[in-house]
């Protein structure tokens, strides 16, 4: 081309060595100056993305759009100080729209085979029409503080089926295996159209008590051979479960599998019901060969019948909303209080002082509260 030229430097001898060229340069429209205001060779921050609004959130949400209702989780589990009121106005629009699902905790000791019977037993829900949202709570590293949240490839066919929302949250540490905002997730689900919650949790053995305090029937997953008959005579968790599920019934193990349902049975005979008026009972199934699932919904539905007569239902859901104030109440005065400007100015100091064994914790703990509470004088 006639407005190209080889450098100034290159060799006309060897004029075929070289492929570089030198083009000419794009006259200035006097666009540039408005389009990039940033110095030369500095990275200029885009602008940041408007904010959600709650308002529009919230009515796309009732609609059933899942990108809302994923935006919606994570306004809720931001722990950004400026989305907590976004975030609890989201809740205030969806709250008449909630309540209409019934709520199920899954726990059980690790290869009980909590994500392969979830699979399964939400597969056969939807194939029944239910609209099926799956809260899976994944442990936080106490090092790291990272989590896998690999629950969405542990079910793989229930995350394709377009009747189900799968939702992995980390544990965040907190006792009991579930995420300090599982309780306001359950209810923007709820508010999507979803009428079964399935919350499962990190199966951390005995305790569970959280997770009970938030859910209308609790189900524990239980092995064969693996000592859960003798757990299970020493009482813990056994007295917090609705019904005692016996995975894996399945080849040689299906067999002892019945023996174990039946030695459940006799234990659940002689202890105090976990729910008023319904008698907690042990089922046997196979996750992994869809076996038994239509046993397990039959007796989750007799439970709700049964419960909703009685008014246990509605006893236990008042009873958990005053538990769920009652909680929040203590999580706000402990981020108060640590975040307080003088605690943290004299906590160091007073650490130090009970680690060295200078001065007793008691002793400590009220110079602490009394500092807090005359600030606030």
């Amino acid at each position: 081309m006639a407005d190209e030229k080889k450098p100034e430097w290159f060799d006309p001898e060897k004029a075929d060595f070289f492929s570089s060229i030198v083009k000419p340069g794009v006259t200035d429209t006097g666009v540039s100056s408005k389009v990039n205001t940033g110095k030369t060779g500095r990275f200029v921050k885009k602008s940041s993305a408007a904010k959600l609004d709650p308002s529009k959130l919230a009515d796309e949400i009732k609609s059933g759009s899942r990108t809302a209702l994923a935006k919606g989780i994570t306004l809720i589990e931001s722990n950004a100080e400026q989305d907590f009121h976004a975030g609890q106005y989201l809740l205030q629009l969806l709250l008449p729209d909630t309540g209409s699902a019934v709520r199920i905790g899954i726990t059980g000791v690790p290869g009980a085979g909590k994500s392969t019977f979830i699979e399964s037993f939400g597969t056969y829900l939807c194939s029944l029409g239910h609209k099926v949202a799956v809260l899976a709570v994944d442990p936080t590293s106490s090092l790291t503080g990272g989590s896998i949240l690999g629950d969405k490839t542990r079910m793989e066919n229930l995350a394709r089926n377009p009747l189900a929302f799968i939702r992995p949250s980390p544990s965040g540490g907190k006792l009991g295996g579930v995420h300090r905002k599982t309780r306001e997730t359950m209810l923007v689900c709820e508010a999507a159209g979803f009428d079964v919650i399935l919350v499962e949790t990190v199966g951390v053995g005995q305790s569970e008590v959280i997770v009970r305090n938030m859910v209308d029937f609790f189900m524990l997953l239980v092995l064969t051979g693996a000592g859960d008959e003798l757990q299970g005579m020493k009482k813990g968790i056994m007295e917090l479960a609705d019904a005692v599920i016996v995975n894996k019934a399945d080849g040689p193990n299906e067999q002892i599998a019945r023996k174990t349902k039946e030695e459940y049975n006799r234990i659940l005979h002689f202890l105090q019901p976990a729910t008023k008026g319904w008698e907690t009972v042990a089922l046997t199934c196979s996750a992994l060969h869809n076996k038994g699932m239509e046993e397990v919904w039959h007796t989750i539905s007799n439970f709700e019948s049964c419960t909703k007569e009685s008014g246990a239902f509605s006893d236990r859901r008042r009873s958990q909303a005053k538990e769920w104030l009652n909680d929040m109440v203590i999580d706000q005065l402990q981020a108060n209080f640590f975040q307080h400007p003088m605690i943290k100015l004299m906590l160091p100091k007073v650490e130090n002082e009970v680690i060295s064994g200078s001065r007793p914790v008691a002793s400590a703990v009220e110079e602490l509260f009394n500092a807090y509470f005359n600030s606030k004088k």
